[in-house]
């Protein structure tokens, strides 16, 4: 039997079909091209009064690049769930719409927005790259030992001296010739589909008895992420990480009192990093009060309260704001640039896009049948939620900031890249959830 004819036997089923998925996700991604390039001419006029000379170009190039990754789903997955991708196309142009805005004001960054142009373009080939390169997203589990030596080399690599680079404080950067770029936004892919086929082999055993030994694998991940943070010096990662496992553990295991173990281990781990680390007491310090040192080390977080208080409910308007004051407003602090130009308004479309997301994704994982399908899937879901509330949270002095990016909306070619992947396998997990056997012809 071939390849085409083992990909005859199942379609999409009718019933889901018939709702013409691919139709609504058409008329979302048209509606998502129409806000960005509207937000575009609107930042370019505000900041300068003047329509952009390069509004032609960004419209061809905006719409063409929604346009391709809308047909490849069509092609690739046309059961997948009709809203993922043009939630993350409106978060990515409007993250992008930012930047472009940011760019002529920010030091260093007249080419912020030629290189996020290009790093959108690069996720977007990702996400078509993953539909095509992973068929069946549970062969991934075939791989686990292998993708979870990966993931462990790609959250190490910045440590090695040939390739390892320290930016702005944390080493979690690595160089490939003229390539820099994140490992861990890679690592926590494998990482989440090793964590996914383990748990499946000893998710029996987890459920009918509980020894000291079945609580190692909830230790050795406190202590990687507890070494993640001593190592690289990078609090959102080690947060990432052990969350990421917790809550994997406890679907697989169905047993709350593993979340109520990681929050003690996050508890222990969270007082003996504050005791021994001064970044980390540092960090603490700003967040419980950033006006102690207004100029000094609170800087950024007071001046991201104050541009988020200048934003209202409806913002000063978009190009009109002075999110520029705000250092690496780009990176880490490009919610609160929108909070400042869009307001309340802006700030909470940005969070419901989100919201939508992670309530997709967990759609998908109580549709999962397989157990791998339903924990690799709360895994990216997970990743996905706790990224965005860790950096939310943060700008807004919910948690202490960690330095993480935005998914989608910060500027950075390693976390667009590594989200478009993470959204292509939700999407391929989504499709296969609609597929049937084709009925055999008489």
């Amino acid at each position: 039997m071939t390849a085409t004819s083992r990909r005859r036997r199942t379609r999409v089923a009718p019933a889901y079909a018939a709702l013409k998925p691919r139709r609504v996700e058409a008329g979302l991604v048209l509606m998502v091209g129409v806000v960005i390039v509207v937000a575009y001419a609107l930042a370019s006029f505000g900041a300068s009064a003047s329509i952009p000379a390069n509004l032609g170009p960004f419209l061809v190039w905006m719409l063409a690049l929604l346009l391709i990754a809308h047909l490849a789903t069509r092609r690739l997955a046309p059961g997948a769930d009709p809203v993922m991708l043009p939630m993350a196309l409106l978060l990515n142009g409007l993250g992008y719409v930012m930047i472009a805005r940011l760019s002529n004001d920010v030091p260093g960054g007249s080419d912020l927005a030629g290189l996020q142009s290009t790093w959108t373009a690069v996720g977007i080939a990702a996400y078509i790259g993953t539909l095509v390169v992973v068929p069946r997203v549970r062969i991934l589990a075939n791989y686990r030992y292998l993708l979870g030596i990966a993931g462990m080399a790609l959250l190490a690599l910045p440590l090695v001296p040939t390739f390892g680079r320290q930016i702005n404080g944390a080493r979690i950067w690595a160089s490939v010739g003229p390539i820099n770029f994140q490992p861990g936004e890679f690592a926590k892919i494998a990482l989440a589909a090793f964590f996914a086929a383990y748990l499946v082999e000893s998710r029996e055993l987890l459920r009918s008895r509980l020894e000291l030994r079945d609580l190692a694998p909830i230790g050795v991940a406190w202590a990687g992420s507890l070494a993640v943070m001593v190592l690289e010096r990078d609090l959102g990662s080690s947060l990432l990480f052990f969350t990421l496992f917790v809550v994997v553990l406890w679907v697989a295991s169905e047993r709350a009192m593993f979340l109520g173990i990681g929050a003690v281990l996050f508890a222990g781990g969270a007082v003996l990093a504050w005791s021994m680390f001064t970044h980390v007491q540092q960090r603490v310090d700003i967040w419980r009060d950033p006006f102690a040192s207004p100029k000094g080390d609170g800087f950024q977080i007071v001046e991201a309260s104050f541009a988020l208080a200048d934003g209202g409910l409806t913002g000063t308007g978009l190009g009109q704001g002075e999110p520029d004051r705000i250092p690496f407003v780009e990176t880490d602090f490009i919610f609160a640039a929108i909070g400042e130009e869009l307001g309340l308004a802006g700030s909470t479309a940005i969070l419901m896009a989100f919201l939508v997301l992670i309530g997709s994704g967990l759609r998908v994982a109580l549709r999962a049948d397989r157990p791998f399908e339903k924990l690799f899937t709360v895994g990216l879901t997970t990743l996905l939620g706790v990224q965005a509330f860790i950096i939310m949270g943060g700008v807004l002095r919910v948690v202490p900031l960690t330095g993480i990016t935005l998914p989608f909306v910060s500027y950075g070619g390693s976390s667009l890249v590594a989200n478009y992947i993470l959204l292509a396998l939700l999407m391929r997990m989504s499709h296969e959830q609609r597929l049937e056997p084709v009925p055999a012809q008489s």
